[in-house]
């Protein structure tokens, strides 16, 4: 049996899932299959860990178990209900930044590099530290016009559109 050193961990993903949701779906009008994302990253980006960063809550519990089954490690914000007064809808608001950032630096030295899935200008930091270790293999990002403090990482950026025949979910599919 082969040893697991360092040099064999592979590739860890850190994914803002709210940004990813509504780069994809909001901004571009398709939707990710995301059993077909995780392999997509398993073998493009020899992705062997796969964290997923999002808001929890209670009603979407068939979802969070889909995306565990798909191979994500779901990584869960407590949420705060937002009441729009305008339309007397409830928003949750779960913000993941420091998870993300906590996660991906507590655990660099487990893998070989890193793929950040965001157009969120608040990981510049992140992306510069792992820029500067060499710790980063892809910045995927997930909207059409993405922060521009993270434009001077332009060499590692790749949008998530240029990868859409690979990842998009079939209408037939669920969930």
């Amino acid at each position: 049996m082969q040893n697991k050193t360092k040099n064999h961990i592979g590739n860890y993903a850190f994914i803002d899932a709210q940004n990813l949701h509504r780069g994809v779906k909001k901004e571009q009008n398709w939707q990710i299959d995301y059993a077909r994302f995780r392999i997509f990253l398993r073998d493009k980006y020899n992705v062997t860990k796969a964290f997923l960063f999002i808001g929890y809550i209670v009603d979407n519990q068939d979802l969070y178990t889909y995306l565990q089954q798909c191979g994500f490690i779901c990584v869960f914000k407590q949420t705060l209900p937002i009441l729009d007064k305008a339309t007397k809808k409830i928003t949750y608001k779960g913000n993941v930044d420091a998870e993300l950032v906590l996660e991906a630096v507590s655990q660099k030295d487990i893998y070989n590099k890193a793929v950040i899935i965001t157009s969120d200008g608040d990981f510049a930091c992140l992306i510069k530290y792992l820029a500067k270790h060499n710790k980063l293999e892809k910045l995927i990002t997930t909207h059409l016009h993405y922060s521009s403090l993270l434009k001077k990482y332009a060499e590692f950026i790749t949008p998530i559109s240029a990868f859409k025949n690979k990842i998009k979910k079939e209408h037939s599919r669920k969930p």
